[in-house]
C-alpha cells in the first residue's frame, strides 16, 4: 500500500511538473513592439518605423515594421510618436540614501530602515528608465539584499552591481569621521595596509558583493578630509585591484584630487569616479591604460541650491563649491582628450529618479547627444563586461529597452520624461 502511495505521489510531482513545463512555454507569447523610429546608439544611425519582438527576456528580432511577423499569441505594444533605446545605465548610484532627508538625521538610520528607501529609490530609478545601476556604497550590504529581492522578481528596480562597503583609510573619506571619539564609530569598509584591504575586498564579495568601490582621495560630503589629498597608497590600491580582478569583478576609485586620480589609473582601477582635478597627464593615463572616467556633472547645482536647506554642514557646501567648476572642466578636458566616459549620476546627493537631468549637462559641457547616450548605454555595458548582452537593441540582447517622445539626438532632454520602460522583457512602465 505504501509503495502504490509513493508511486501515485510521484506520478503526480511527474504530472504537475509536466503541467507547469506547458503552462510555461504557452506564456512564452512574444512581445511586438512597434514605434516611430528606433536608434542604434553604436553608430547614431536612426531606424524608422522598427519593430522589436521579444521572446522571454531577450530581443529575438529586429527590423522595419512589415518586413516579417510574430507569432498568433504575440502581444502587439504600439508606441506611436516615440524613439526606441536601450533601458539606460547609471555607474554611480547610492539607493539606500536620499539627498532630501536631512543630512545628520540619515546616520541614524538602521539597515532595515535603509533597506526600505533603497526599495523605494530602486523602483523610482527603473521608472526614469534606468534598467541597470552600480551601486557604489551602502550600509550593511542593504543594496544587495534589495538587488536579490529584484532578481527574485519580489519587488521591482534596475539590475543592480553592489559593491557593499566602500573602502577607506582610517579616518578617510568613506569613514565616518561626524561622531567623537569616545563612541569609536568606524564605517564597516576601513582597512588600512596592503593585506586588510586585500581581506576586506573578499569579505565585501563573501556577502554578496558583485563590484568592489575603494575611497582613493578625500571627498566632499566627509568630515575632516580634503578633497584633492589622495588618501591609499599606490601600493594599497594596487592590492585592492588585483583582488577584485582575481575574483572576477569590476573596481572602481572615488577620486577627486590629480594625485589620487593618477594613481588609480595606474593601480588598475577600471573607472574613476568624480575626476574633479584632472590634468593632461591624467587623461594621457586614462587613455594608455584603458580608463573609464564617471563624472557626476550635474549634482552640484542641487547641494548648492538645496544643500544648506536640507542640513548639509558648511564645511562640506563649501568643498562642493570648491569641485564643481573644477570638475566641469576637467569633464571638457576629458572628452577632447577621447578618454573612455561611462555615465555616473552620483543619486543620492541629488534625488533618485532625476538620473536623466545629467544628460543635458554632459552635452552643454563638450559631448554630443550620442556620445552622452553611449556613456549611459554601451559604454558602462562593456565596463562591466556586459557588452554581449546589455547596452544595445540587437538580436539576442536581453530585453531592456526604452521609449522616449522625440528624438534624442535633436533635443537630449527627452531623455528626462521616459513613457515606456521594459526591462528583461517585463513592462513597468507603459
Amino acid at each position: 500500500m505504501l509503495g502504490i502511495l509513493r508511486t501515485g505521489i510521484c506520478r503526480a510531482l511527474l504530472l504537475g511538473a509536466s503541467l507547469l513545463a506547458t503552462a510555461s512555454a504557452a506564456g512564452a507569447a512574444e512581445t511586438v513592439i512597434t514605434a516611430d523610429a528606433m536608434l542604434d546608439v553604436t553608430n547614431g544611425k536612426m531606424l524608422e518605423k522598427p519593430m522589436i519582438v521579444v521572446r522571454d527576456d531577450r530581443i529575438v528580432a529586429i527590423g522595419k515594421q512589415g518586413t516579417f511577423t510574430a507569432g498568433e499569441d504575440a502581444q502587439y505594444i504600439a508606441l506611436d510618436g516615440m524613439t526606441l533605446l536601450p533601458g539606460f545605465m547609471d555607474m554611480h548610484v547610492h539607493l539606500s540614501s536620499d539627498a532630501e532627508t536631512p543630512f545628520f538625521a540619515s546616520m541614524s538610520y538602521s539597515v532595515p530602515r535603509q533597506t526600505v528607501v533603497a526599495v523605494k529609490n530602486a523602483k523610482r530609478t527603473l521608472m526614469a528608465g534606468f534598467t541597470t545601476v552600480r551601486d557604489l556604497g551602502d550600509g550593511g550590504y542593504s543594496v544587495i539584499g534589495v538587488r536579490d529581492g529584484i532578481n527574485a522578481g519580489e519587488i521591482a528596480g534596475p539590475r543592480i552591481f553592489s559593491a557593499g562597503n566602500a573602502l577607506s583609510i582610517t579616518g578617510g573619506h568613506c569613514d565616518n569621521n561626524f561622531l567623537p571619539p569616545e563612541m569609536q564609530v568606524r564605517s564597516d569598509g576601513v582597512a588600512d595596509g596592503p593585506w586588510a584591504a586585500r581581506e576586506k575586498v573578499r569579505e565585501n564579495i563573501k556577502y554578496g558583493a558583485n563590484a568592489i568601490k575603494f575611497c582613493a582621495t578625500g571627498g566632499v560630503f566627509s568630515k575632516g578630509t580634503k578633497v584633492g589629498i589622495q588618501q591609499y597608497s599606490l601600493e594599497e590600491m594596487k592590492a585592492i585591484v588585483e583582488e577584485t580582478h582575481r575574483r572576477g569583478l569590476v573596481a572602481a576609485a572615488h577620486a577627486h584630487g590629480t594625485s589620487g586620480i593618477k594613481a588609480a589609473i595606474v593601480a588598475g582601477v577600471d573607472s574613476v569616479e568624480h575626476v574633479s582635478f584632472l590634468d593632461d597627464e591624467g587623461v594621457a593615463l586614462a587613455k594608455k591604460f584603458g580608463t573609464y572616467f564617471s563624472m557626476d556633472i550635474y549634482n552640484t547645482e542641487y547641494t548648492l541650491t538645496y544643500g544648506a536647506e536640507n542640513g548639509v554642514p558648511e564645511e562640506n557646501l563649501n568643498k562642493e563649491r570648491e569641485v564643481s567648476k573644477a570638475q566641469r572642466e576637467s569633464f571638457t578636458r576629458a572628452v577632447k582628450g577621447g578618454v573612455k566616459m561611462v555615465f555616473g549620476s552620483d543619486a543620492a546627493i541629488y534625488p533618485h529618479g532625476d538620473n536623466a537631468k545629467q544628460f543635458s549637462r554632459m552635452v552643454q559641457f563638450g559631448m554630443t547627444p550620442l556620445q552622452a547616450l553611449q556613456a549611459a548605454t554601451v559604454n558602462p555595458a562593456t565596463l562591466m563586461k556586459q557588452e554581449r548582452d546589455l547596452g544595445a537593441l540587437k538580436e539576442g540582447f536581453l530585453a531592456d529597452i526604452v521609449a522616449v517622445k522625440g528624438n534624442p539626438l535633436e533635443d537630449i532632454t527627452v531623455t528626462e520624461d521616459v513613457s515606456f520602460v521594459m526591462k528583461n522583457g517585463v513592462v513597468y512602465k507603459r
